[in-house]
């Protein structure tokens, strides 16, 4: 996948979903020049964190957010006004039919935008300390526990991550939180398999949803789900223009 730098007019299409990237290590001088961007809510919750470097990472993030979402939207930033659902998902005020979800690990994020169509997208980092086993018996599906079991050794963390991602990726796309349980639906795991939402046991309108694999770049993977149909995927690079 290539990320590219996107252009001065940005389109976006019915059915055409534009994700960004981002590098959230920046310098202190460059997120000191971000921080104003945030509102009141977000500059308290990005000082919760005890490590500087989180605190960096939170404001670089949701910095981002606001500059992508105001380059559709043809205003300013910090005009920006967000609210949550009832599961917590985050949505713009006066929205203009502009959707969009986030999601950062470590030093990078992921941020999907679209029109009029529900979307999800997840970004993990992926860690060796992580205990998989633990983790997939406990949510994973019967199915998926299985499938990551007779993988070979050497691709098991990439199954691990493969399917936590695509299914934190629909949950968000449903809005619902983690008020479905992780192992009522089925996704494919398999690095050499294509992403597919393969079962929900109680939502059987499969075809509504799209699931796509990211590669946001070594060590780290992701997922992106959305309403179909999806006409266009476009993968742009994020920079602080400040």
């Amino acid at each position: 996948m290539n990320w590219l730098l996107p252009p001065v007019d940005l389109l976006l299409g019915p059915g055409e979903v534009h994700v960004w990237r981002a590098a959230l290590d920046l310098a202190p001088s460059a997120v000191a020049r971000l921080v104003p961007l945030l509102c009141d809510e977000e500059r308290q919750r990005g000082d919760r964190f005890i490590r500087g470097e989180l605190t960096r990472r939170f404001i670089a993030a949701h910095a981002m957010t606001r500059d992508v979402l105001s380059r559709y939207l043809r205003c300013d930033p910090e005009t920006l006004h967000f609210s949550r659902g009832a599961h917590g998902k985050p949505f713009l005020q006066d929205a203009r039919g502009l959707r969009f979800n986030l999601s950062h690990s470590h030093e990078r994020a992921l941020l999907a935008v679209c029109r009029d169509r529900e979307v999800g997208v997840d970004l993990e980092w992926i860690r060796d300390d992580v205990t998989r086993e633990g983790i997939a018996q406990r949510f994973f599906s019967p199915h998926e526990v299985g499938a990551l079991t007779a993988l070979p050794p050497a691709w098991q963390a990439a199954g691990f991550f493969n399917c936590w991602t695509r299914k934190e990726a629909y949950l968000k796309a449903l809005g619902s939180g983690l008020a479905i349980a992780l192992d009522r639906f089925d996704v494919s795991l398999a690095p050499h398999e294509p992403a597919r939402l393969l079962a929900d046991r109680g939502n059987a309108d499969l075809e509504r949803w799209d699931l796509t694999a990211l590669d946001p770049g070594e060590g780290y993977a992701g997922a992106l789900v959305v309403e179909t149909p999806l006409t266009g995927l476009h993968l742009w690079q994020w920079t602080p223009q400040l």
